[in-house]
């Protein structure tokens, strides 16, 4: 992890017993609030070792924060975990605290729990885990329609983190609610839509991380990733819905996507409403080798240049979705 040399103006290592990084889970300076006590130690990572920033019952001051980015990471003890979800979940249910604030606790919070569920070699408990995760989405959202916009445009835009999963996973929800659904299906949509690319963990992390178009024999391990990514859920007690999810979000109504070739009728209503949230957050999404489309250029492009390869009536609720989002911001 890469921490900005600008906390070292401003640490205070009185700790005296050194914690370990295993010891330790990682969030967000975005899940935090200034000037009100913390029931949580906060730990930064310096000079390859923990230094202790912050006593559990001390207040993270508003000058502070200011110093920091949004994404840089503390470190908390793991016996503290649930002393920190506590004070998220208060902070989600504060009354007198804004619906745009919210969305930043709960969208920097769940980044961290995203960052685990995909470096947890136990696939099992990283699925019982993104229950809670899409669980407080769904519950955010029915409890404050605007929050969906506030997530969307809190969106990193950044692929080559985990945070794609969790971006694409929120687009899912907005317009998964947008055509219907809800409870349990709004669930299982979330949790596969965050688990879309899961099959990446058996791609070469090379090929994952190339700064540059792949080659063709590069191209075609990458897109064995939907397959491996079934292979790891068939292990698991998992619904038909998050397979599809994963096995057929690069499948599309041409009949040429893959790994099947599945004509437009034959794929999941959730794989394609995936597929449409992926499609979107590449265009959107910065990388080394194309420069990134505002969100109103992406929908414009898909509808003019890819229309045929989605599910049409998924594909005119997205654009009446990022209209009504657009006419939101406007009038805010």
């Amino acid at each position: 992890m890469i921490y900005s040399k600008k906390l070292e103006s401003f640490s205070q290592p009185w700790h005296n017993n050194p914690m370990e990084l295993n010891e330790s889970f990682k969030i967000r300076v975005g899940s935090l609030l200034p000037d009100r006590p913390l029931p949580f130690d906060l730990f930064i990572f310096l000079n390859k070792k923990m230094v202790h920033y912050l006593r559990s019952g001390d207040e993270l001051s508003q000058d502070k924060i200011n110093k920091l980015d949004r994404a840089d990471v503390f470190y908390v003890p793991l016996g503290q975990r649930q002393d920190y979800k506590n004070f998220v979940y208060q902070r989600l249910n504060e009354d007198n605290l804004k619906t745009e604030v919210k969305a930043q606790i709960l969208r920097e919070s769940s980044i961290t729990l995203v960052d685990e569920i995909f470096e947890n070699p136990d696939v099992g408990s990283a699925l019982t885990d993104s229950k809670e995760v899409i669980g407080e989405f769904v519950k955010f959202v029915d409890e404050a329609p605007e929050g969906l916009s506030h997530l969307i445009h809190l969106s990193s835009h950044d692929f080559y983190t985990y945070n794609h999963s969790l971006d694409v996973s929120i687009y899912a929800l907005g317009l998964g609610m947008a055509v219907g659904y809800k409870g349990e299906e709004l669930q299982e949509l979330g949790r596969g839509s965050i688990f879309h690319d899961i099959g990446k963990r058996l791609v070469d992390v090379n090929i994952i991380c190339k700064n540059g178009a792949l080659d063709e024999v590069e191209w075609a391990q990458m897109q064995q990733h939907p397959t491996f990514g079934l292979q790891i859920l068939d292990e698991y007690d998992v619904s038909e819905e998050i397979k599809a999810c994963c096995f057929e979000h690069h499948e599309n109504f041409l009949g040429n996507g893959y790994p099947q070739q599945l004509d437009g009728d034959e794929i999941h209503p959730m794989a394609r409403i995936v597929a449409l949230t992926d499609t979107y957050d590449a265009l959107t999404t910065k990388r080394s080798y194309n420069k990134p489309m505002l969100p109103r250029e992406a929908i414009e492009f898909m509808t003019q240049k890819l229309a045929q390869r989605y599910d049409p009536d998924l594909l005119k609720a997205m654009n009446e979705v990022m209209v009504r989002m657009d006419k939101d911001k406007a009038s805010a």
